[in-house]
């Protein structure tokens, strides 16, 4: 069937047009027909139609109503394929879990593609594993290291939890309308054995973002409000650094020394 859809700037909609690229990322899934596989904002289903030959009982979750409208009709003649209609940052994927490991693919809208990754955390343990179209900026950010410009937040907290492997990149000129930016594909796989265990990840995760709201600061200004538990990582962490300049175990090392300092303190008081 055909349907002319004009692509919504408010629903960050970049239709992926190019037919090696799309060969690609189906290769780089390679979806069984037994996974639990979903997709995320399917748009015109470019690569859509290709997953579904391999899975046919896979999910999409589309926001567009018009292009949910346009999928239930195409995907008509396919009886186990599953069309939801939602918000992927108001969505519990946990939901589409029922016993089968979930793995996730999309070519995220750009604008909610961070968030989005900070959503999907929530569930990581449900998760195989998540490939992503998004801006070469993110993927570039996902899987930098420390010392670098790109190495920030989003770089500690998803390598912290998954292993990062950029796979394919993609011009601009291989959507229809065309970004102003590079993107690339992204493979992202949660660690089933952690290389290192926060005791408290919540903890952890404020540490990360307190650190790298003043990244050209060192650790000791960035983190002036655990200053009083900050005593036991002196020998340990320098923390005349910068936050740049620690690696994931660094962090996960300072988190835990501070959440040790605040449970003894909490046991004194008591």
């Amino acid at each position: 069937m055909t349907i002319k859809h004009q692509a919504r700037k408010r629903f960050g909609q970049n239709f992926l047009v190019d037919q090696q690229i799309i060969s690609q990322i189906v290769s780089a899934v390679n979806p069984q027909p037994d996974e639990n596989l979903i997709e995320i904002g399917p748009g015109m289903a470019a690569i859509t139609e290709h997953l579904v030959k391999l899975c046919p009982t896979m999910s999409v979750l589309e926001l567009d109503r018009d292009l949910v409208e346009f999928l239930g009709e195409k995907f008509a003649h396919c009886p186990d394929f599953n069309i939801h209609s939602g918000d992927a940052l108001k969505t519990d994927f946990g939901e589409f879990y029922q016993g089968r490991e979930l793995r996730l693919v999309g070519n995220l809208p750009y604008n909610i593609s961070t968030p989005l990754l900070f959503h999907l955390l929530n569930v990581r343990h449900l998760i195989k594993d998540m490939h992503f179209m998004l801006q070469r900026e993110v993927v570039d950010r996902l899987g930098a290291t420390p010392g670098t410009k790109a190495y920030g937040r989003l770089s500690v907290m998803i390598q912290y939890h998954c292993r990062v492997m950029p796979l394919i990149p993609v011009p601009p000129e291989s959507f229809r309308p065309a970004p102003k930016v590079q993107s690339a594909v992204v493979r992202l796989k949660p660690h089933k054995t952690m290389p290192c265990t926060a005791f408290d990840e919540k903890l952890l995760s404020k540490i990360v973002a307190q650190s790298f709201q003043m990244r050209r600061k060192t650790l000791r200004n960035c983190l002036k409000p655990y200053a009083e538990h900050l005593g036991a990582a002196t020998d340990i962490i320098d923390l005349g650094r910068r936050p740049e300049q620690l690696s994931v175990t660094d962090f996960v090392t300072l988190s835990n020394l501070i959440h040790n300092s605040i449970k003894s303190n909490e046991t004194v008081i008591r």
